[in-house]
């Protein structure tokens, strides 16, 4: 029997999926290999196929229970003799069954990482023909991965007690470039094929909420998609029982999973789930991993998770039979407060020290922050994920709620360099909700404490509201002009193009929905462009602004650049203020460098003295001035 027998016949399926192949063969010809393929991309079929063309058995290293389960389940019913021998066994059952395994019963044998280690099971791996161990769920072997099982590592001492090193096949469905390469070292696998399908599911709809009232929004959602399978995550068990009773309540067919509930209870509410006597489930991430549900046609996560390994991974738990599905994800900012409690409050592992535990909490952290960026972005939501797994991306998606919103860009250079500003003059000593408070001129006991009134940026952007100037500081952390310290303290300090916005060589632009208000109701506040050329410009003055604009964008294009990047808004204002004629004069204007002149100055200047005929007038209402140098930062 061939591999597309066994496929067929097995599996029912008549031709394999993007990958599979590859992998397939590469372990019959005694490989070693590692898939990190998307949940539902078929990961299972790349070492069931081959287990069954061997001549001896595979063991399969799998972490869950539940999983180990549902694959012997599925397999048993393909006609495959499969078993799994994990804690849910009395010893008896598992001496039967390694007998059984002895005798050639099975092909394909399930077994949880802490059992490989226990005599009886490594007497009977040694007098058995093994001629593959596979790890399912790879990530859980590297400390740099969010679900690092010490456990796993028992795997390569395994391998080493065996007479015969057999094919060593791993996979994954989320794995960063460290965690990949940390993969390979940890399992010592041998001149490994290394598979990367993408991390891309192009039936999944991602969308980032952010209702008023999140229990409102959940039975509105759900109420709109009655009759369809979903999975509700949430970050606490309580958080589990209120939802859980919130949906009740209304009559829904809900469920519940969490680690406070007992294992009969938690196998009763998973079956019900599965089996669509109760499509809903509310669950912790307890709940989920190797669950292989097909019709979840969604998944919401009421509360952030803490890493976008775990958001990815659980919100592909939706559509996996390939039809299109949703992932929404409600943020509110407490969120961020809950999960950092959670992590400073994690059991620490006994078999680690000072350093390795420090090193470990400031992983967390970073996965933390990387989250929370995710739920602040206003670019393409699918991009920021398949960027964070380390896949290139040219091009927004179309589908998520960032992409379907309608976005006003707004130039934010002047108010960034007052951030800017704040951060060196407080030298990196707070974090964001103390820059933001001094920012915004808040009179708090905490702020008065440390003496905020008496700096020079106290209240300097006291024209917005806090959440607008805490979005433009992660959106500066987000574009490396701010970074914020992996420790608890999360400490604001000047990013890697930090100088270059004080120094006018990079604008800073933000992308806001239309729908949202951009400051607090002030008539006299001018941020947005289009109000800060109606009020300074005359008719004259925004005549040549929209001249200046078409050029901006014909060079643009011939560069292939965002417009922003040749100049922003705000340059071209003050173009029209200052008439710049020669090189000298250019160079006074704000966000014109030495750089951008040599590039762009000459066709500038040539526009604005055909413009004007060579002679200057007066193009603007008032007086006109503009933000300093912000040299605080640097001295």
């Amino acid at each position: 029997m061939d591999k597309y027998n066994v496929l067929k016949t097995y599996f029912g399926y008549d031709t394999f999926r993007e990958g599979q192949e590859l992998l397939i063969d590469s372990i019959r010809s005694g490989r070693d290999v590692l898939g990190i393929m998307p949940t539902g991309a078929g990961k299972s079929i790349c070492y069931q196929v081959p287990a069954l063309l061997f001549p001896g058995i595979t063991l399969v290293v799998s972490p869950l229970i539940s999983l180990m389960k549902d694959q012997v389940g599925a397999l048993n019913q393909a006609g495959v003799h499969a078993a799994y021998i994990n804690s849910s066994l009395s010893e008896n059952q598992i001496r039967t069954a390694l007998k059984l395994a002895a005798a050639g019963r099975y092909k394909i044998i399930y077994v949880a990482p802490e059992r490989l280690e226990t005599r009886e099971f490594l007497e009977f791996a040694k007098g058995a023909e093994i001629s593959m161990v596979t790890v399912d769920e790879a990530h859980c072997i590297s400390q740099w991965g969010q679900d690092f099982r010490p456990s796993y590592l028992k795997i390569v001492r395994f391998i080493r007690e065996l007479p015969v090193r057999p094919v060593v096949s791993a996979f994954t469905a989320t794995a960063t470039a460290v965690v990949k390469e940390d993969i390979q070292c940890v399992l010592g696998l041998r001149d490994p094929q290394v598979l990367l399908t993408g991390f891309d599911r192009k039936n999944l709809y991602f969308a980032v909420e952010k209702p008023k009232k999140k229990d409102g929004f959940l039975v509105d959602y759900i109420g709109n998609h009655s009759g369809e399978s979903g999975i509700i995550y949430c970050a606490t068990r309580k958080n589990v029982e209120k939802v859980h009773g919130l949906l009740k309540q209304q009559g829904l067919p809900v469920t519940r999973y969490h680690a406070g509930l007992t294992p009969e209870e938690r196998k009763v509410n998973q079956e019900d789930f599965i089996y669509d006597r109760l499509p809903l489930m509310v669950a912790t991430n307890a709940f989920g991993m190797g669950i292989d549900k097909s019709n979840v046609r969604y998944v919401i996560h009421y509360n952030m998770p803490q890493s976008m390994e775990n958001y990815y991974q659980e919100a592909g738990r939706a559509g996996r039979d390939g039809e299109l599905s949703e992932c929404i994800l409600l943020y509110s900012p407490q969120d961020v407060m809950v999960n950092r409690f959670l992590i400073e409050n994690k059991e620490p592992n006994p078999e680690y020290g000072p350093e390795e535990l420090l090193t470990l909490r400031e992983q967390d952290e970073k996965r933390l922050n990387a989250m929370n960026y995710y739920c602040m972005t206003t670019g393409c939501l699918r991009e920021y994920i398949l960027r964070y797994f380390g896949e290139k991306v040219t091009a927004a998606c179309g589908n998520c709620s960032n992409c379907r919103k309608e976005f006003v860009t707004l130039d934010m250079t002047q108010e960034a360099k007052k951030i800017l500003f704040c951060v060196g003059e407080c030298r990196g000593r707070y974090g964001i909700n103390v820059i933001a408070g001094i920012l915004c001129g808040h009179n708090t006991a905490k702020l008065r404490e440390y003496g905020a009134q008496e700096r020079e940026s106290y209240g300097s952007l006291k024209e917005l509201t806090e959440s607008r100037v805490k979005q433009m500081i992660q959106h500066m952390v987000l574009e490396e002009i701010l970074f914020v310290t992996r420790d608890k303290y999360a400490l604001l300090k000047a990013g890697p193009k930090a100088r270059e916005v004080a120094e006018d060589r990079l604008p800073v632009s933000l992308r806001l929905p239309k729908e949202q208000p951009r400051e607090k109701e002030n008539k006299t506040v001018k941020t947005a462009a289009k109000n800060r050329k109606s009020d300074i410009l005359n008719s004259r003055g925004l005549n040549l602004f929209d001249k200046l604009r078409e050029l901006r964008l014909a060079i643009a294009r011939e560069e292939g650049v965002p417009p922003y990047l040749v100049f922003s808004d705000k340059t071209l204002v003050d173009l029209c203020v200052k008439l710049p004629f020669s090189r000298e004069e250019m160079l006074t204007v704000n966000g014109v460098g030495e750089h951008k002149y040599k590039k762009y100055g000459v066709r500038f200047q040539e526009a604005i003295s055909d413009y004007m005929g060579g002679k200057k007038e007066k193009l603007y209402f008032g007086e006109q001035g503009f933000v300093g140098d912000g040299k605080a930062l640097f001295s």
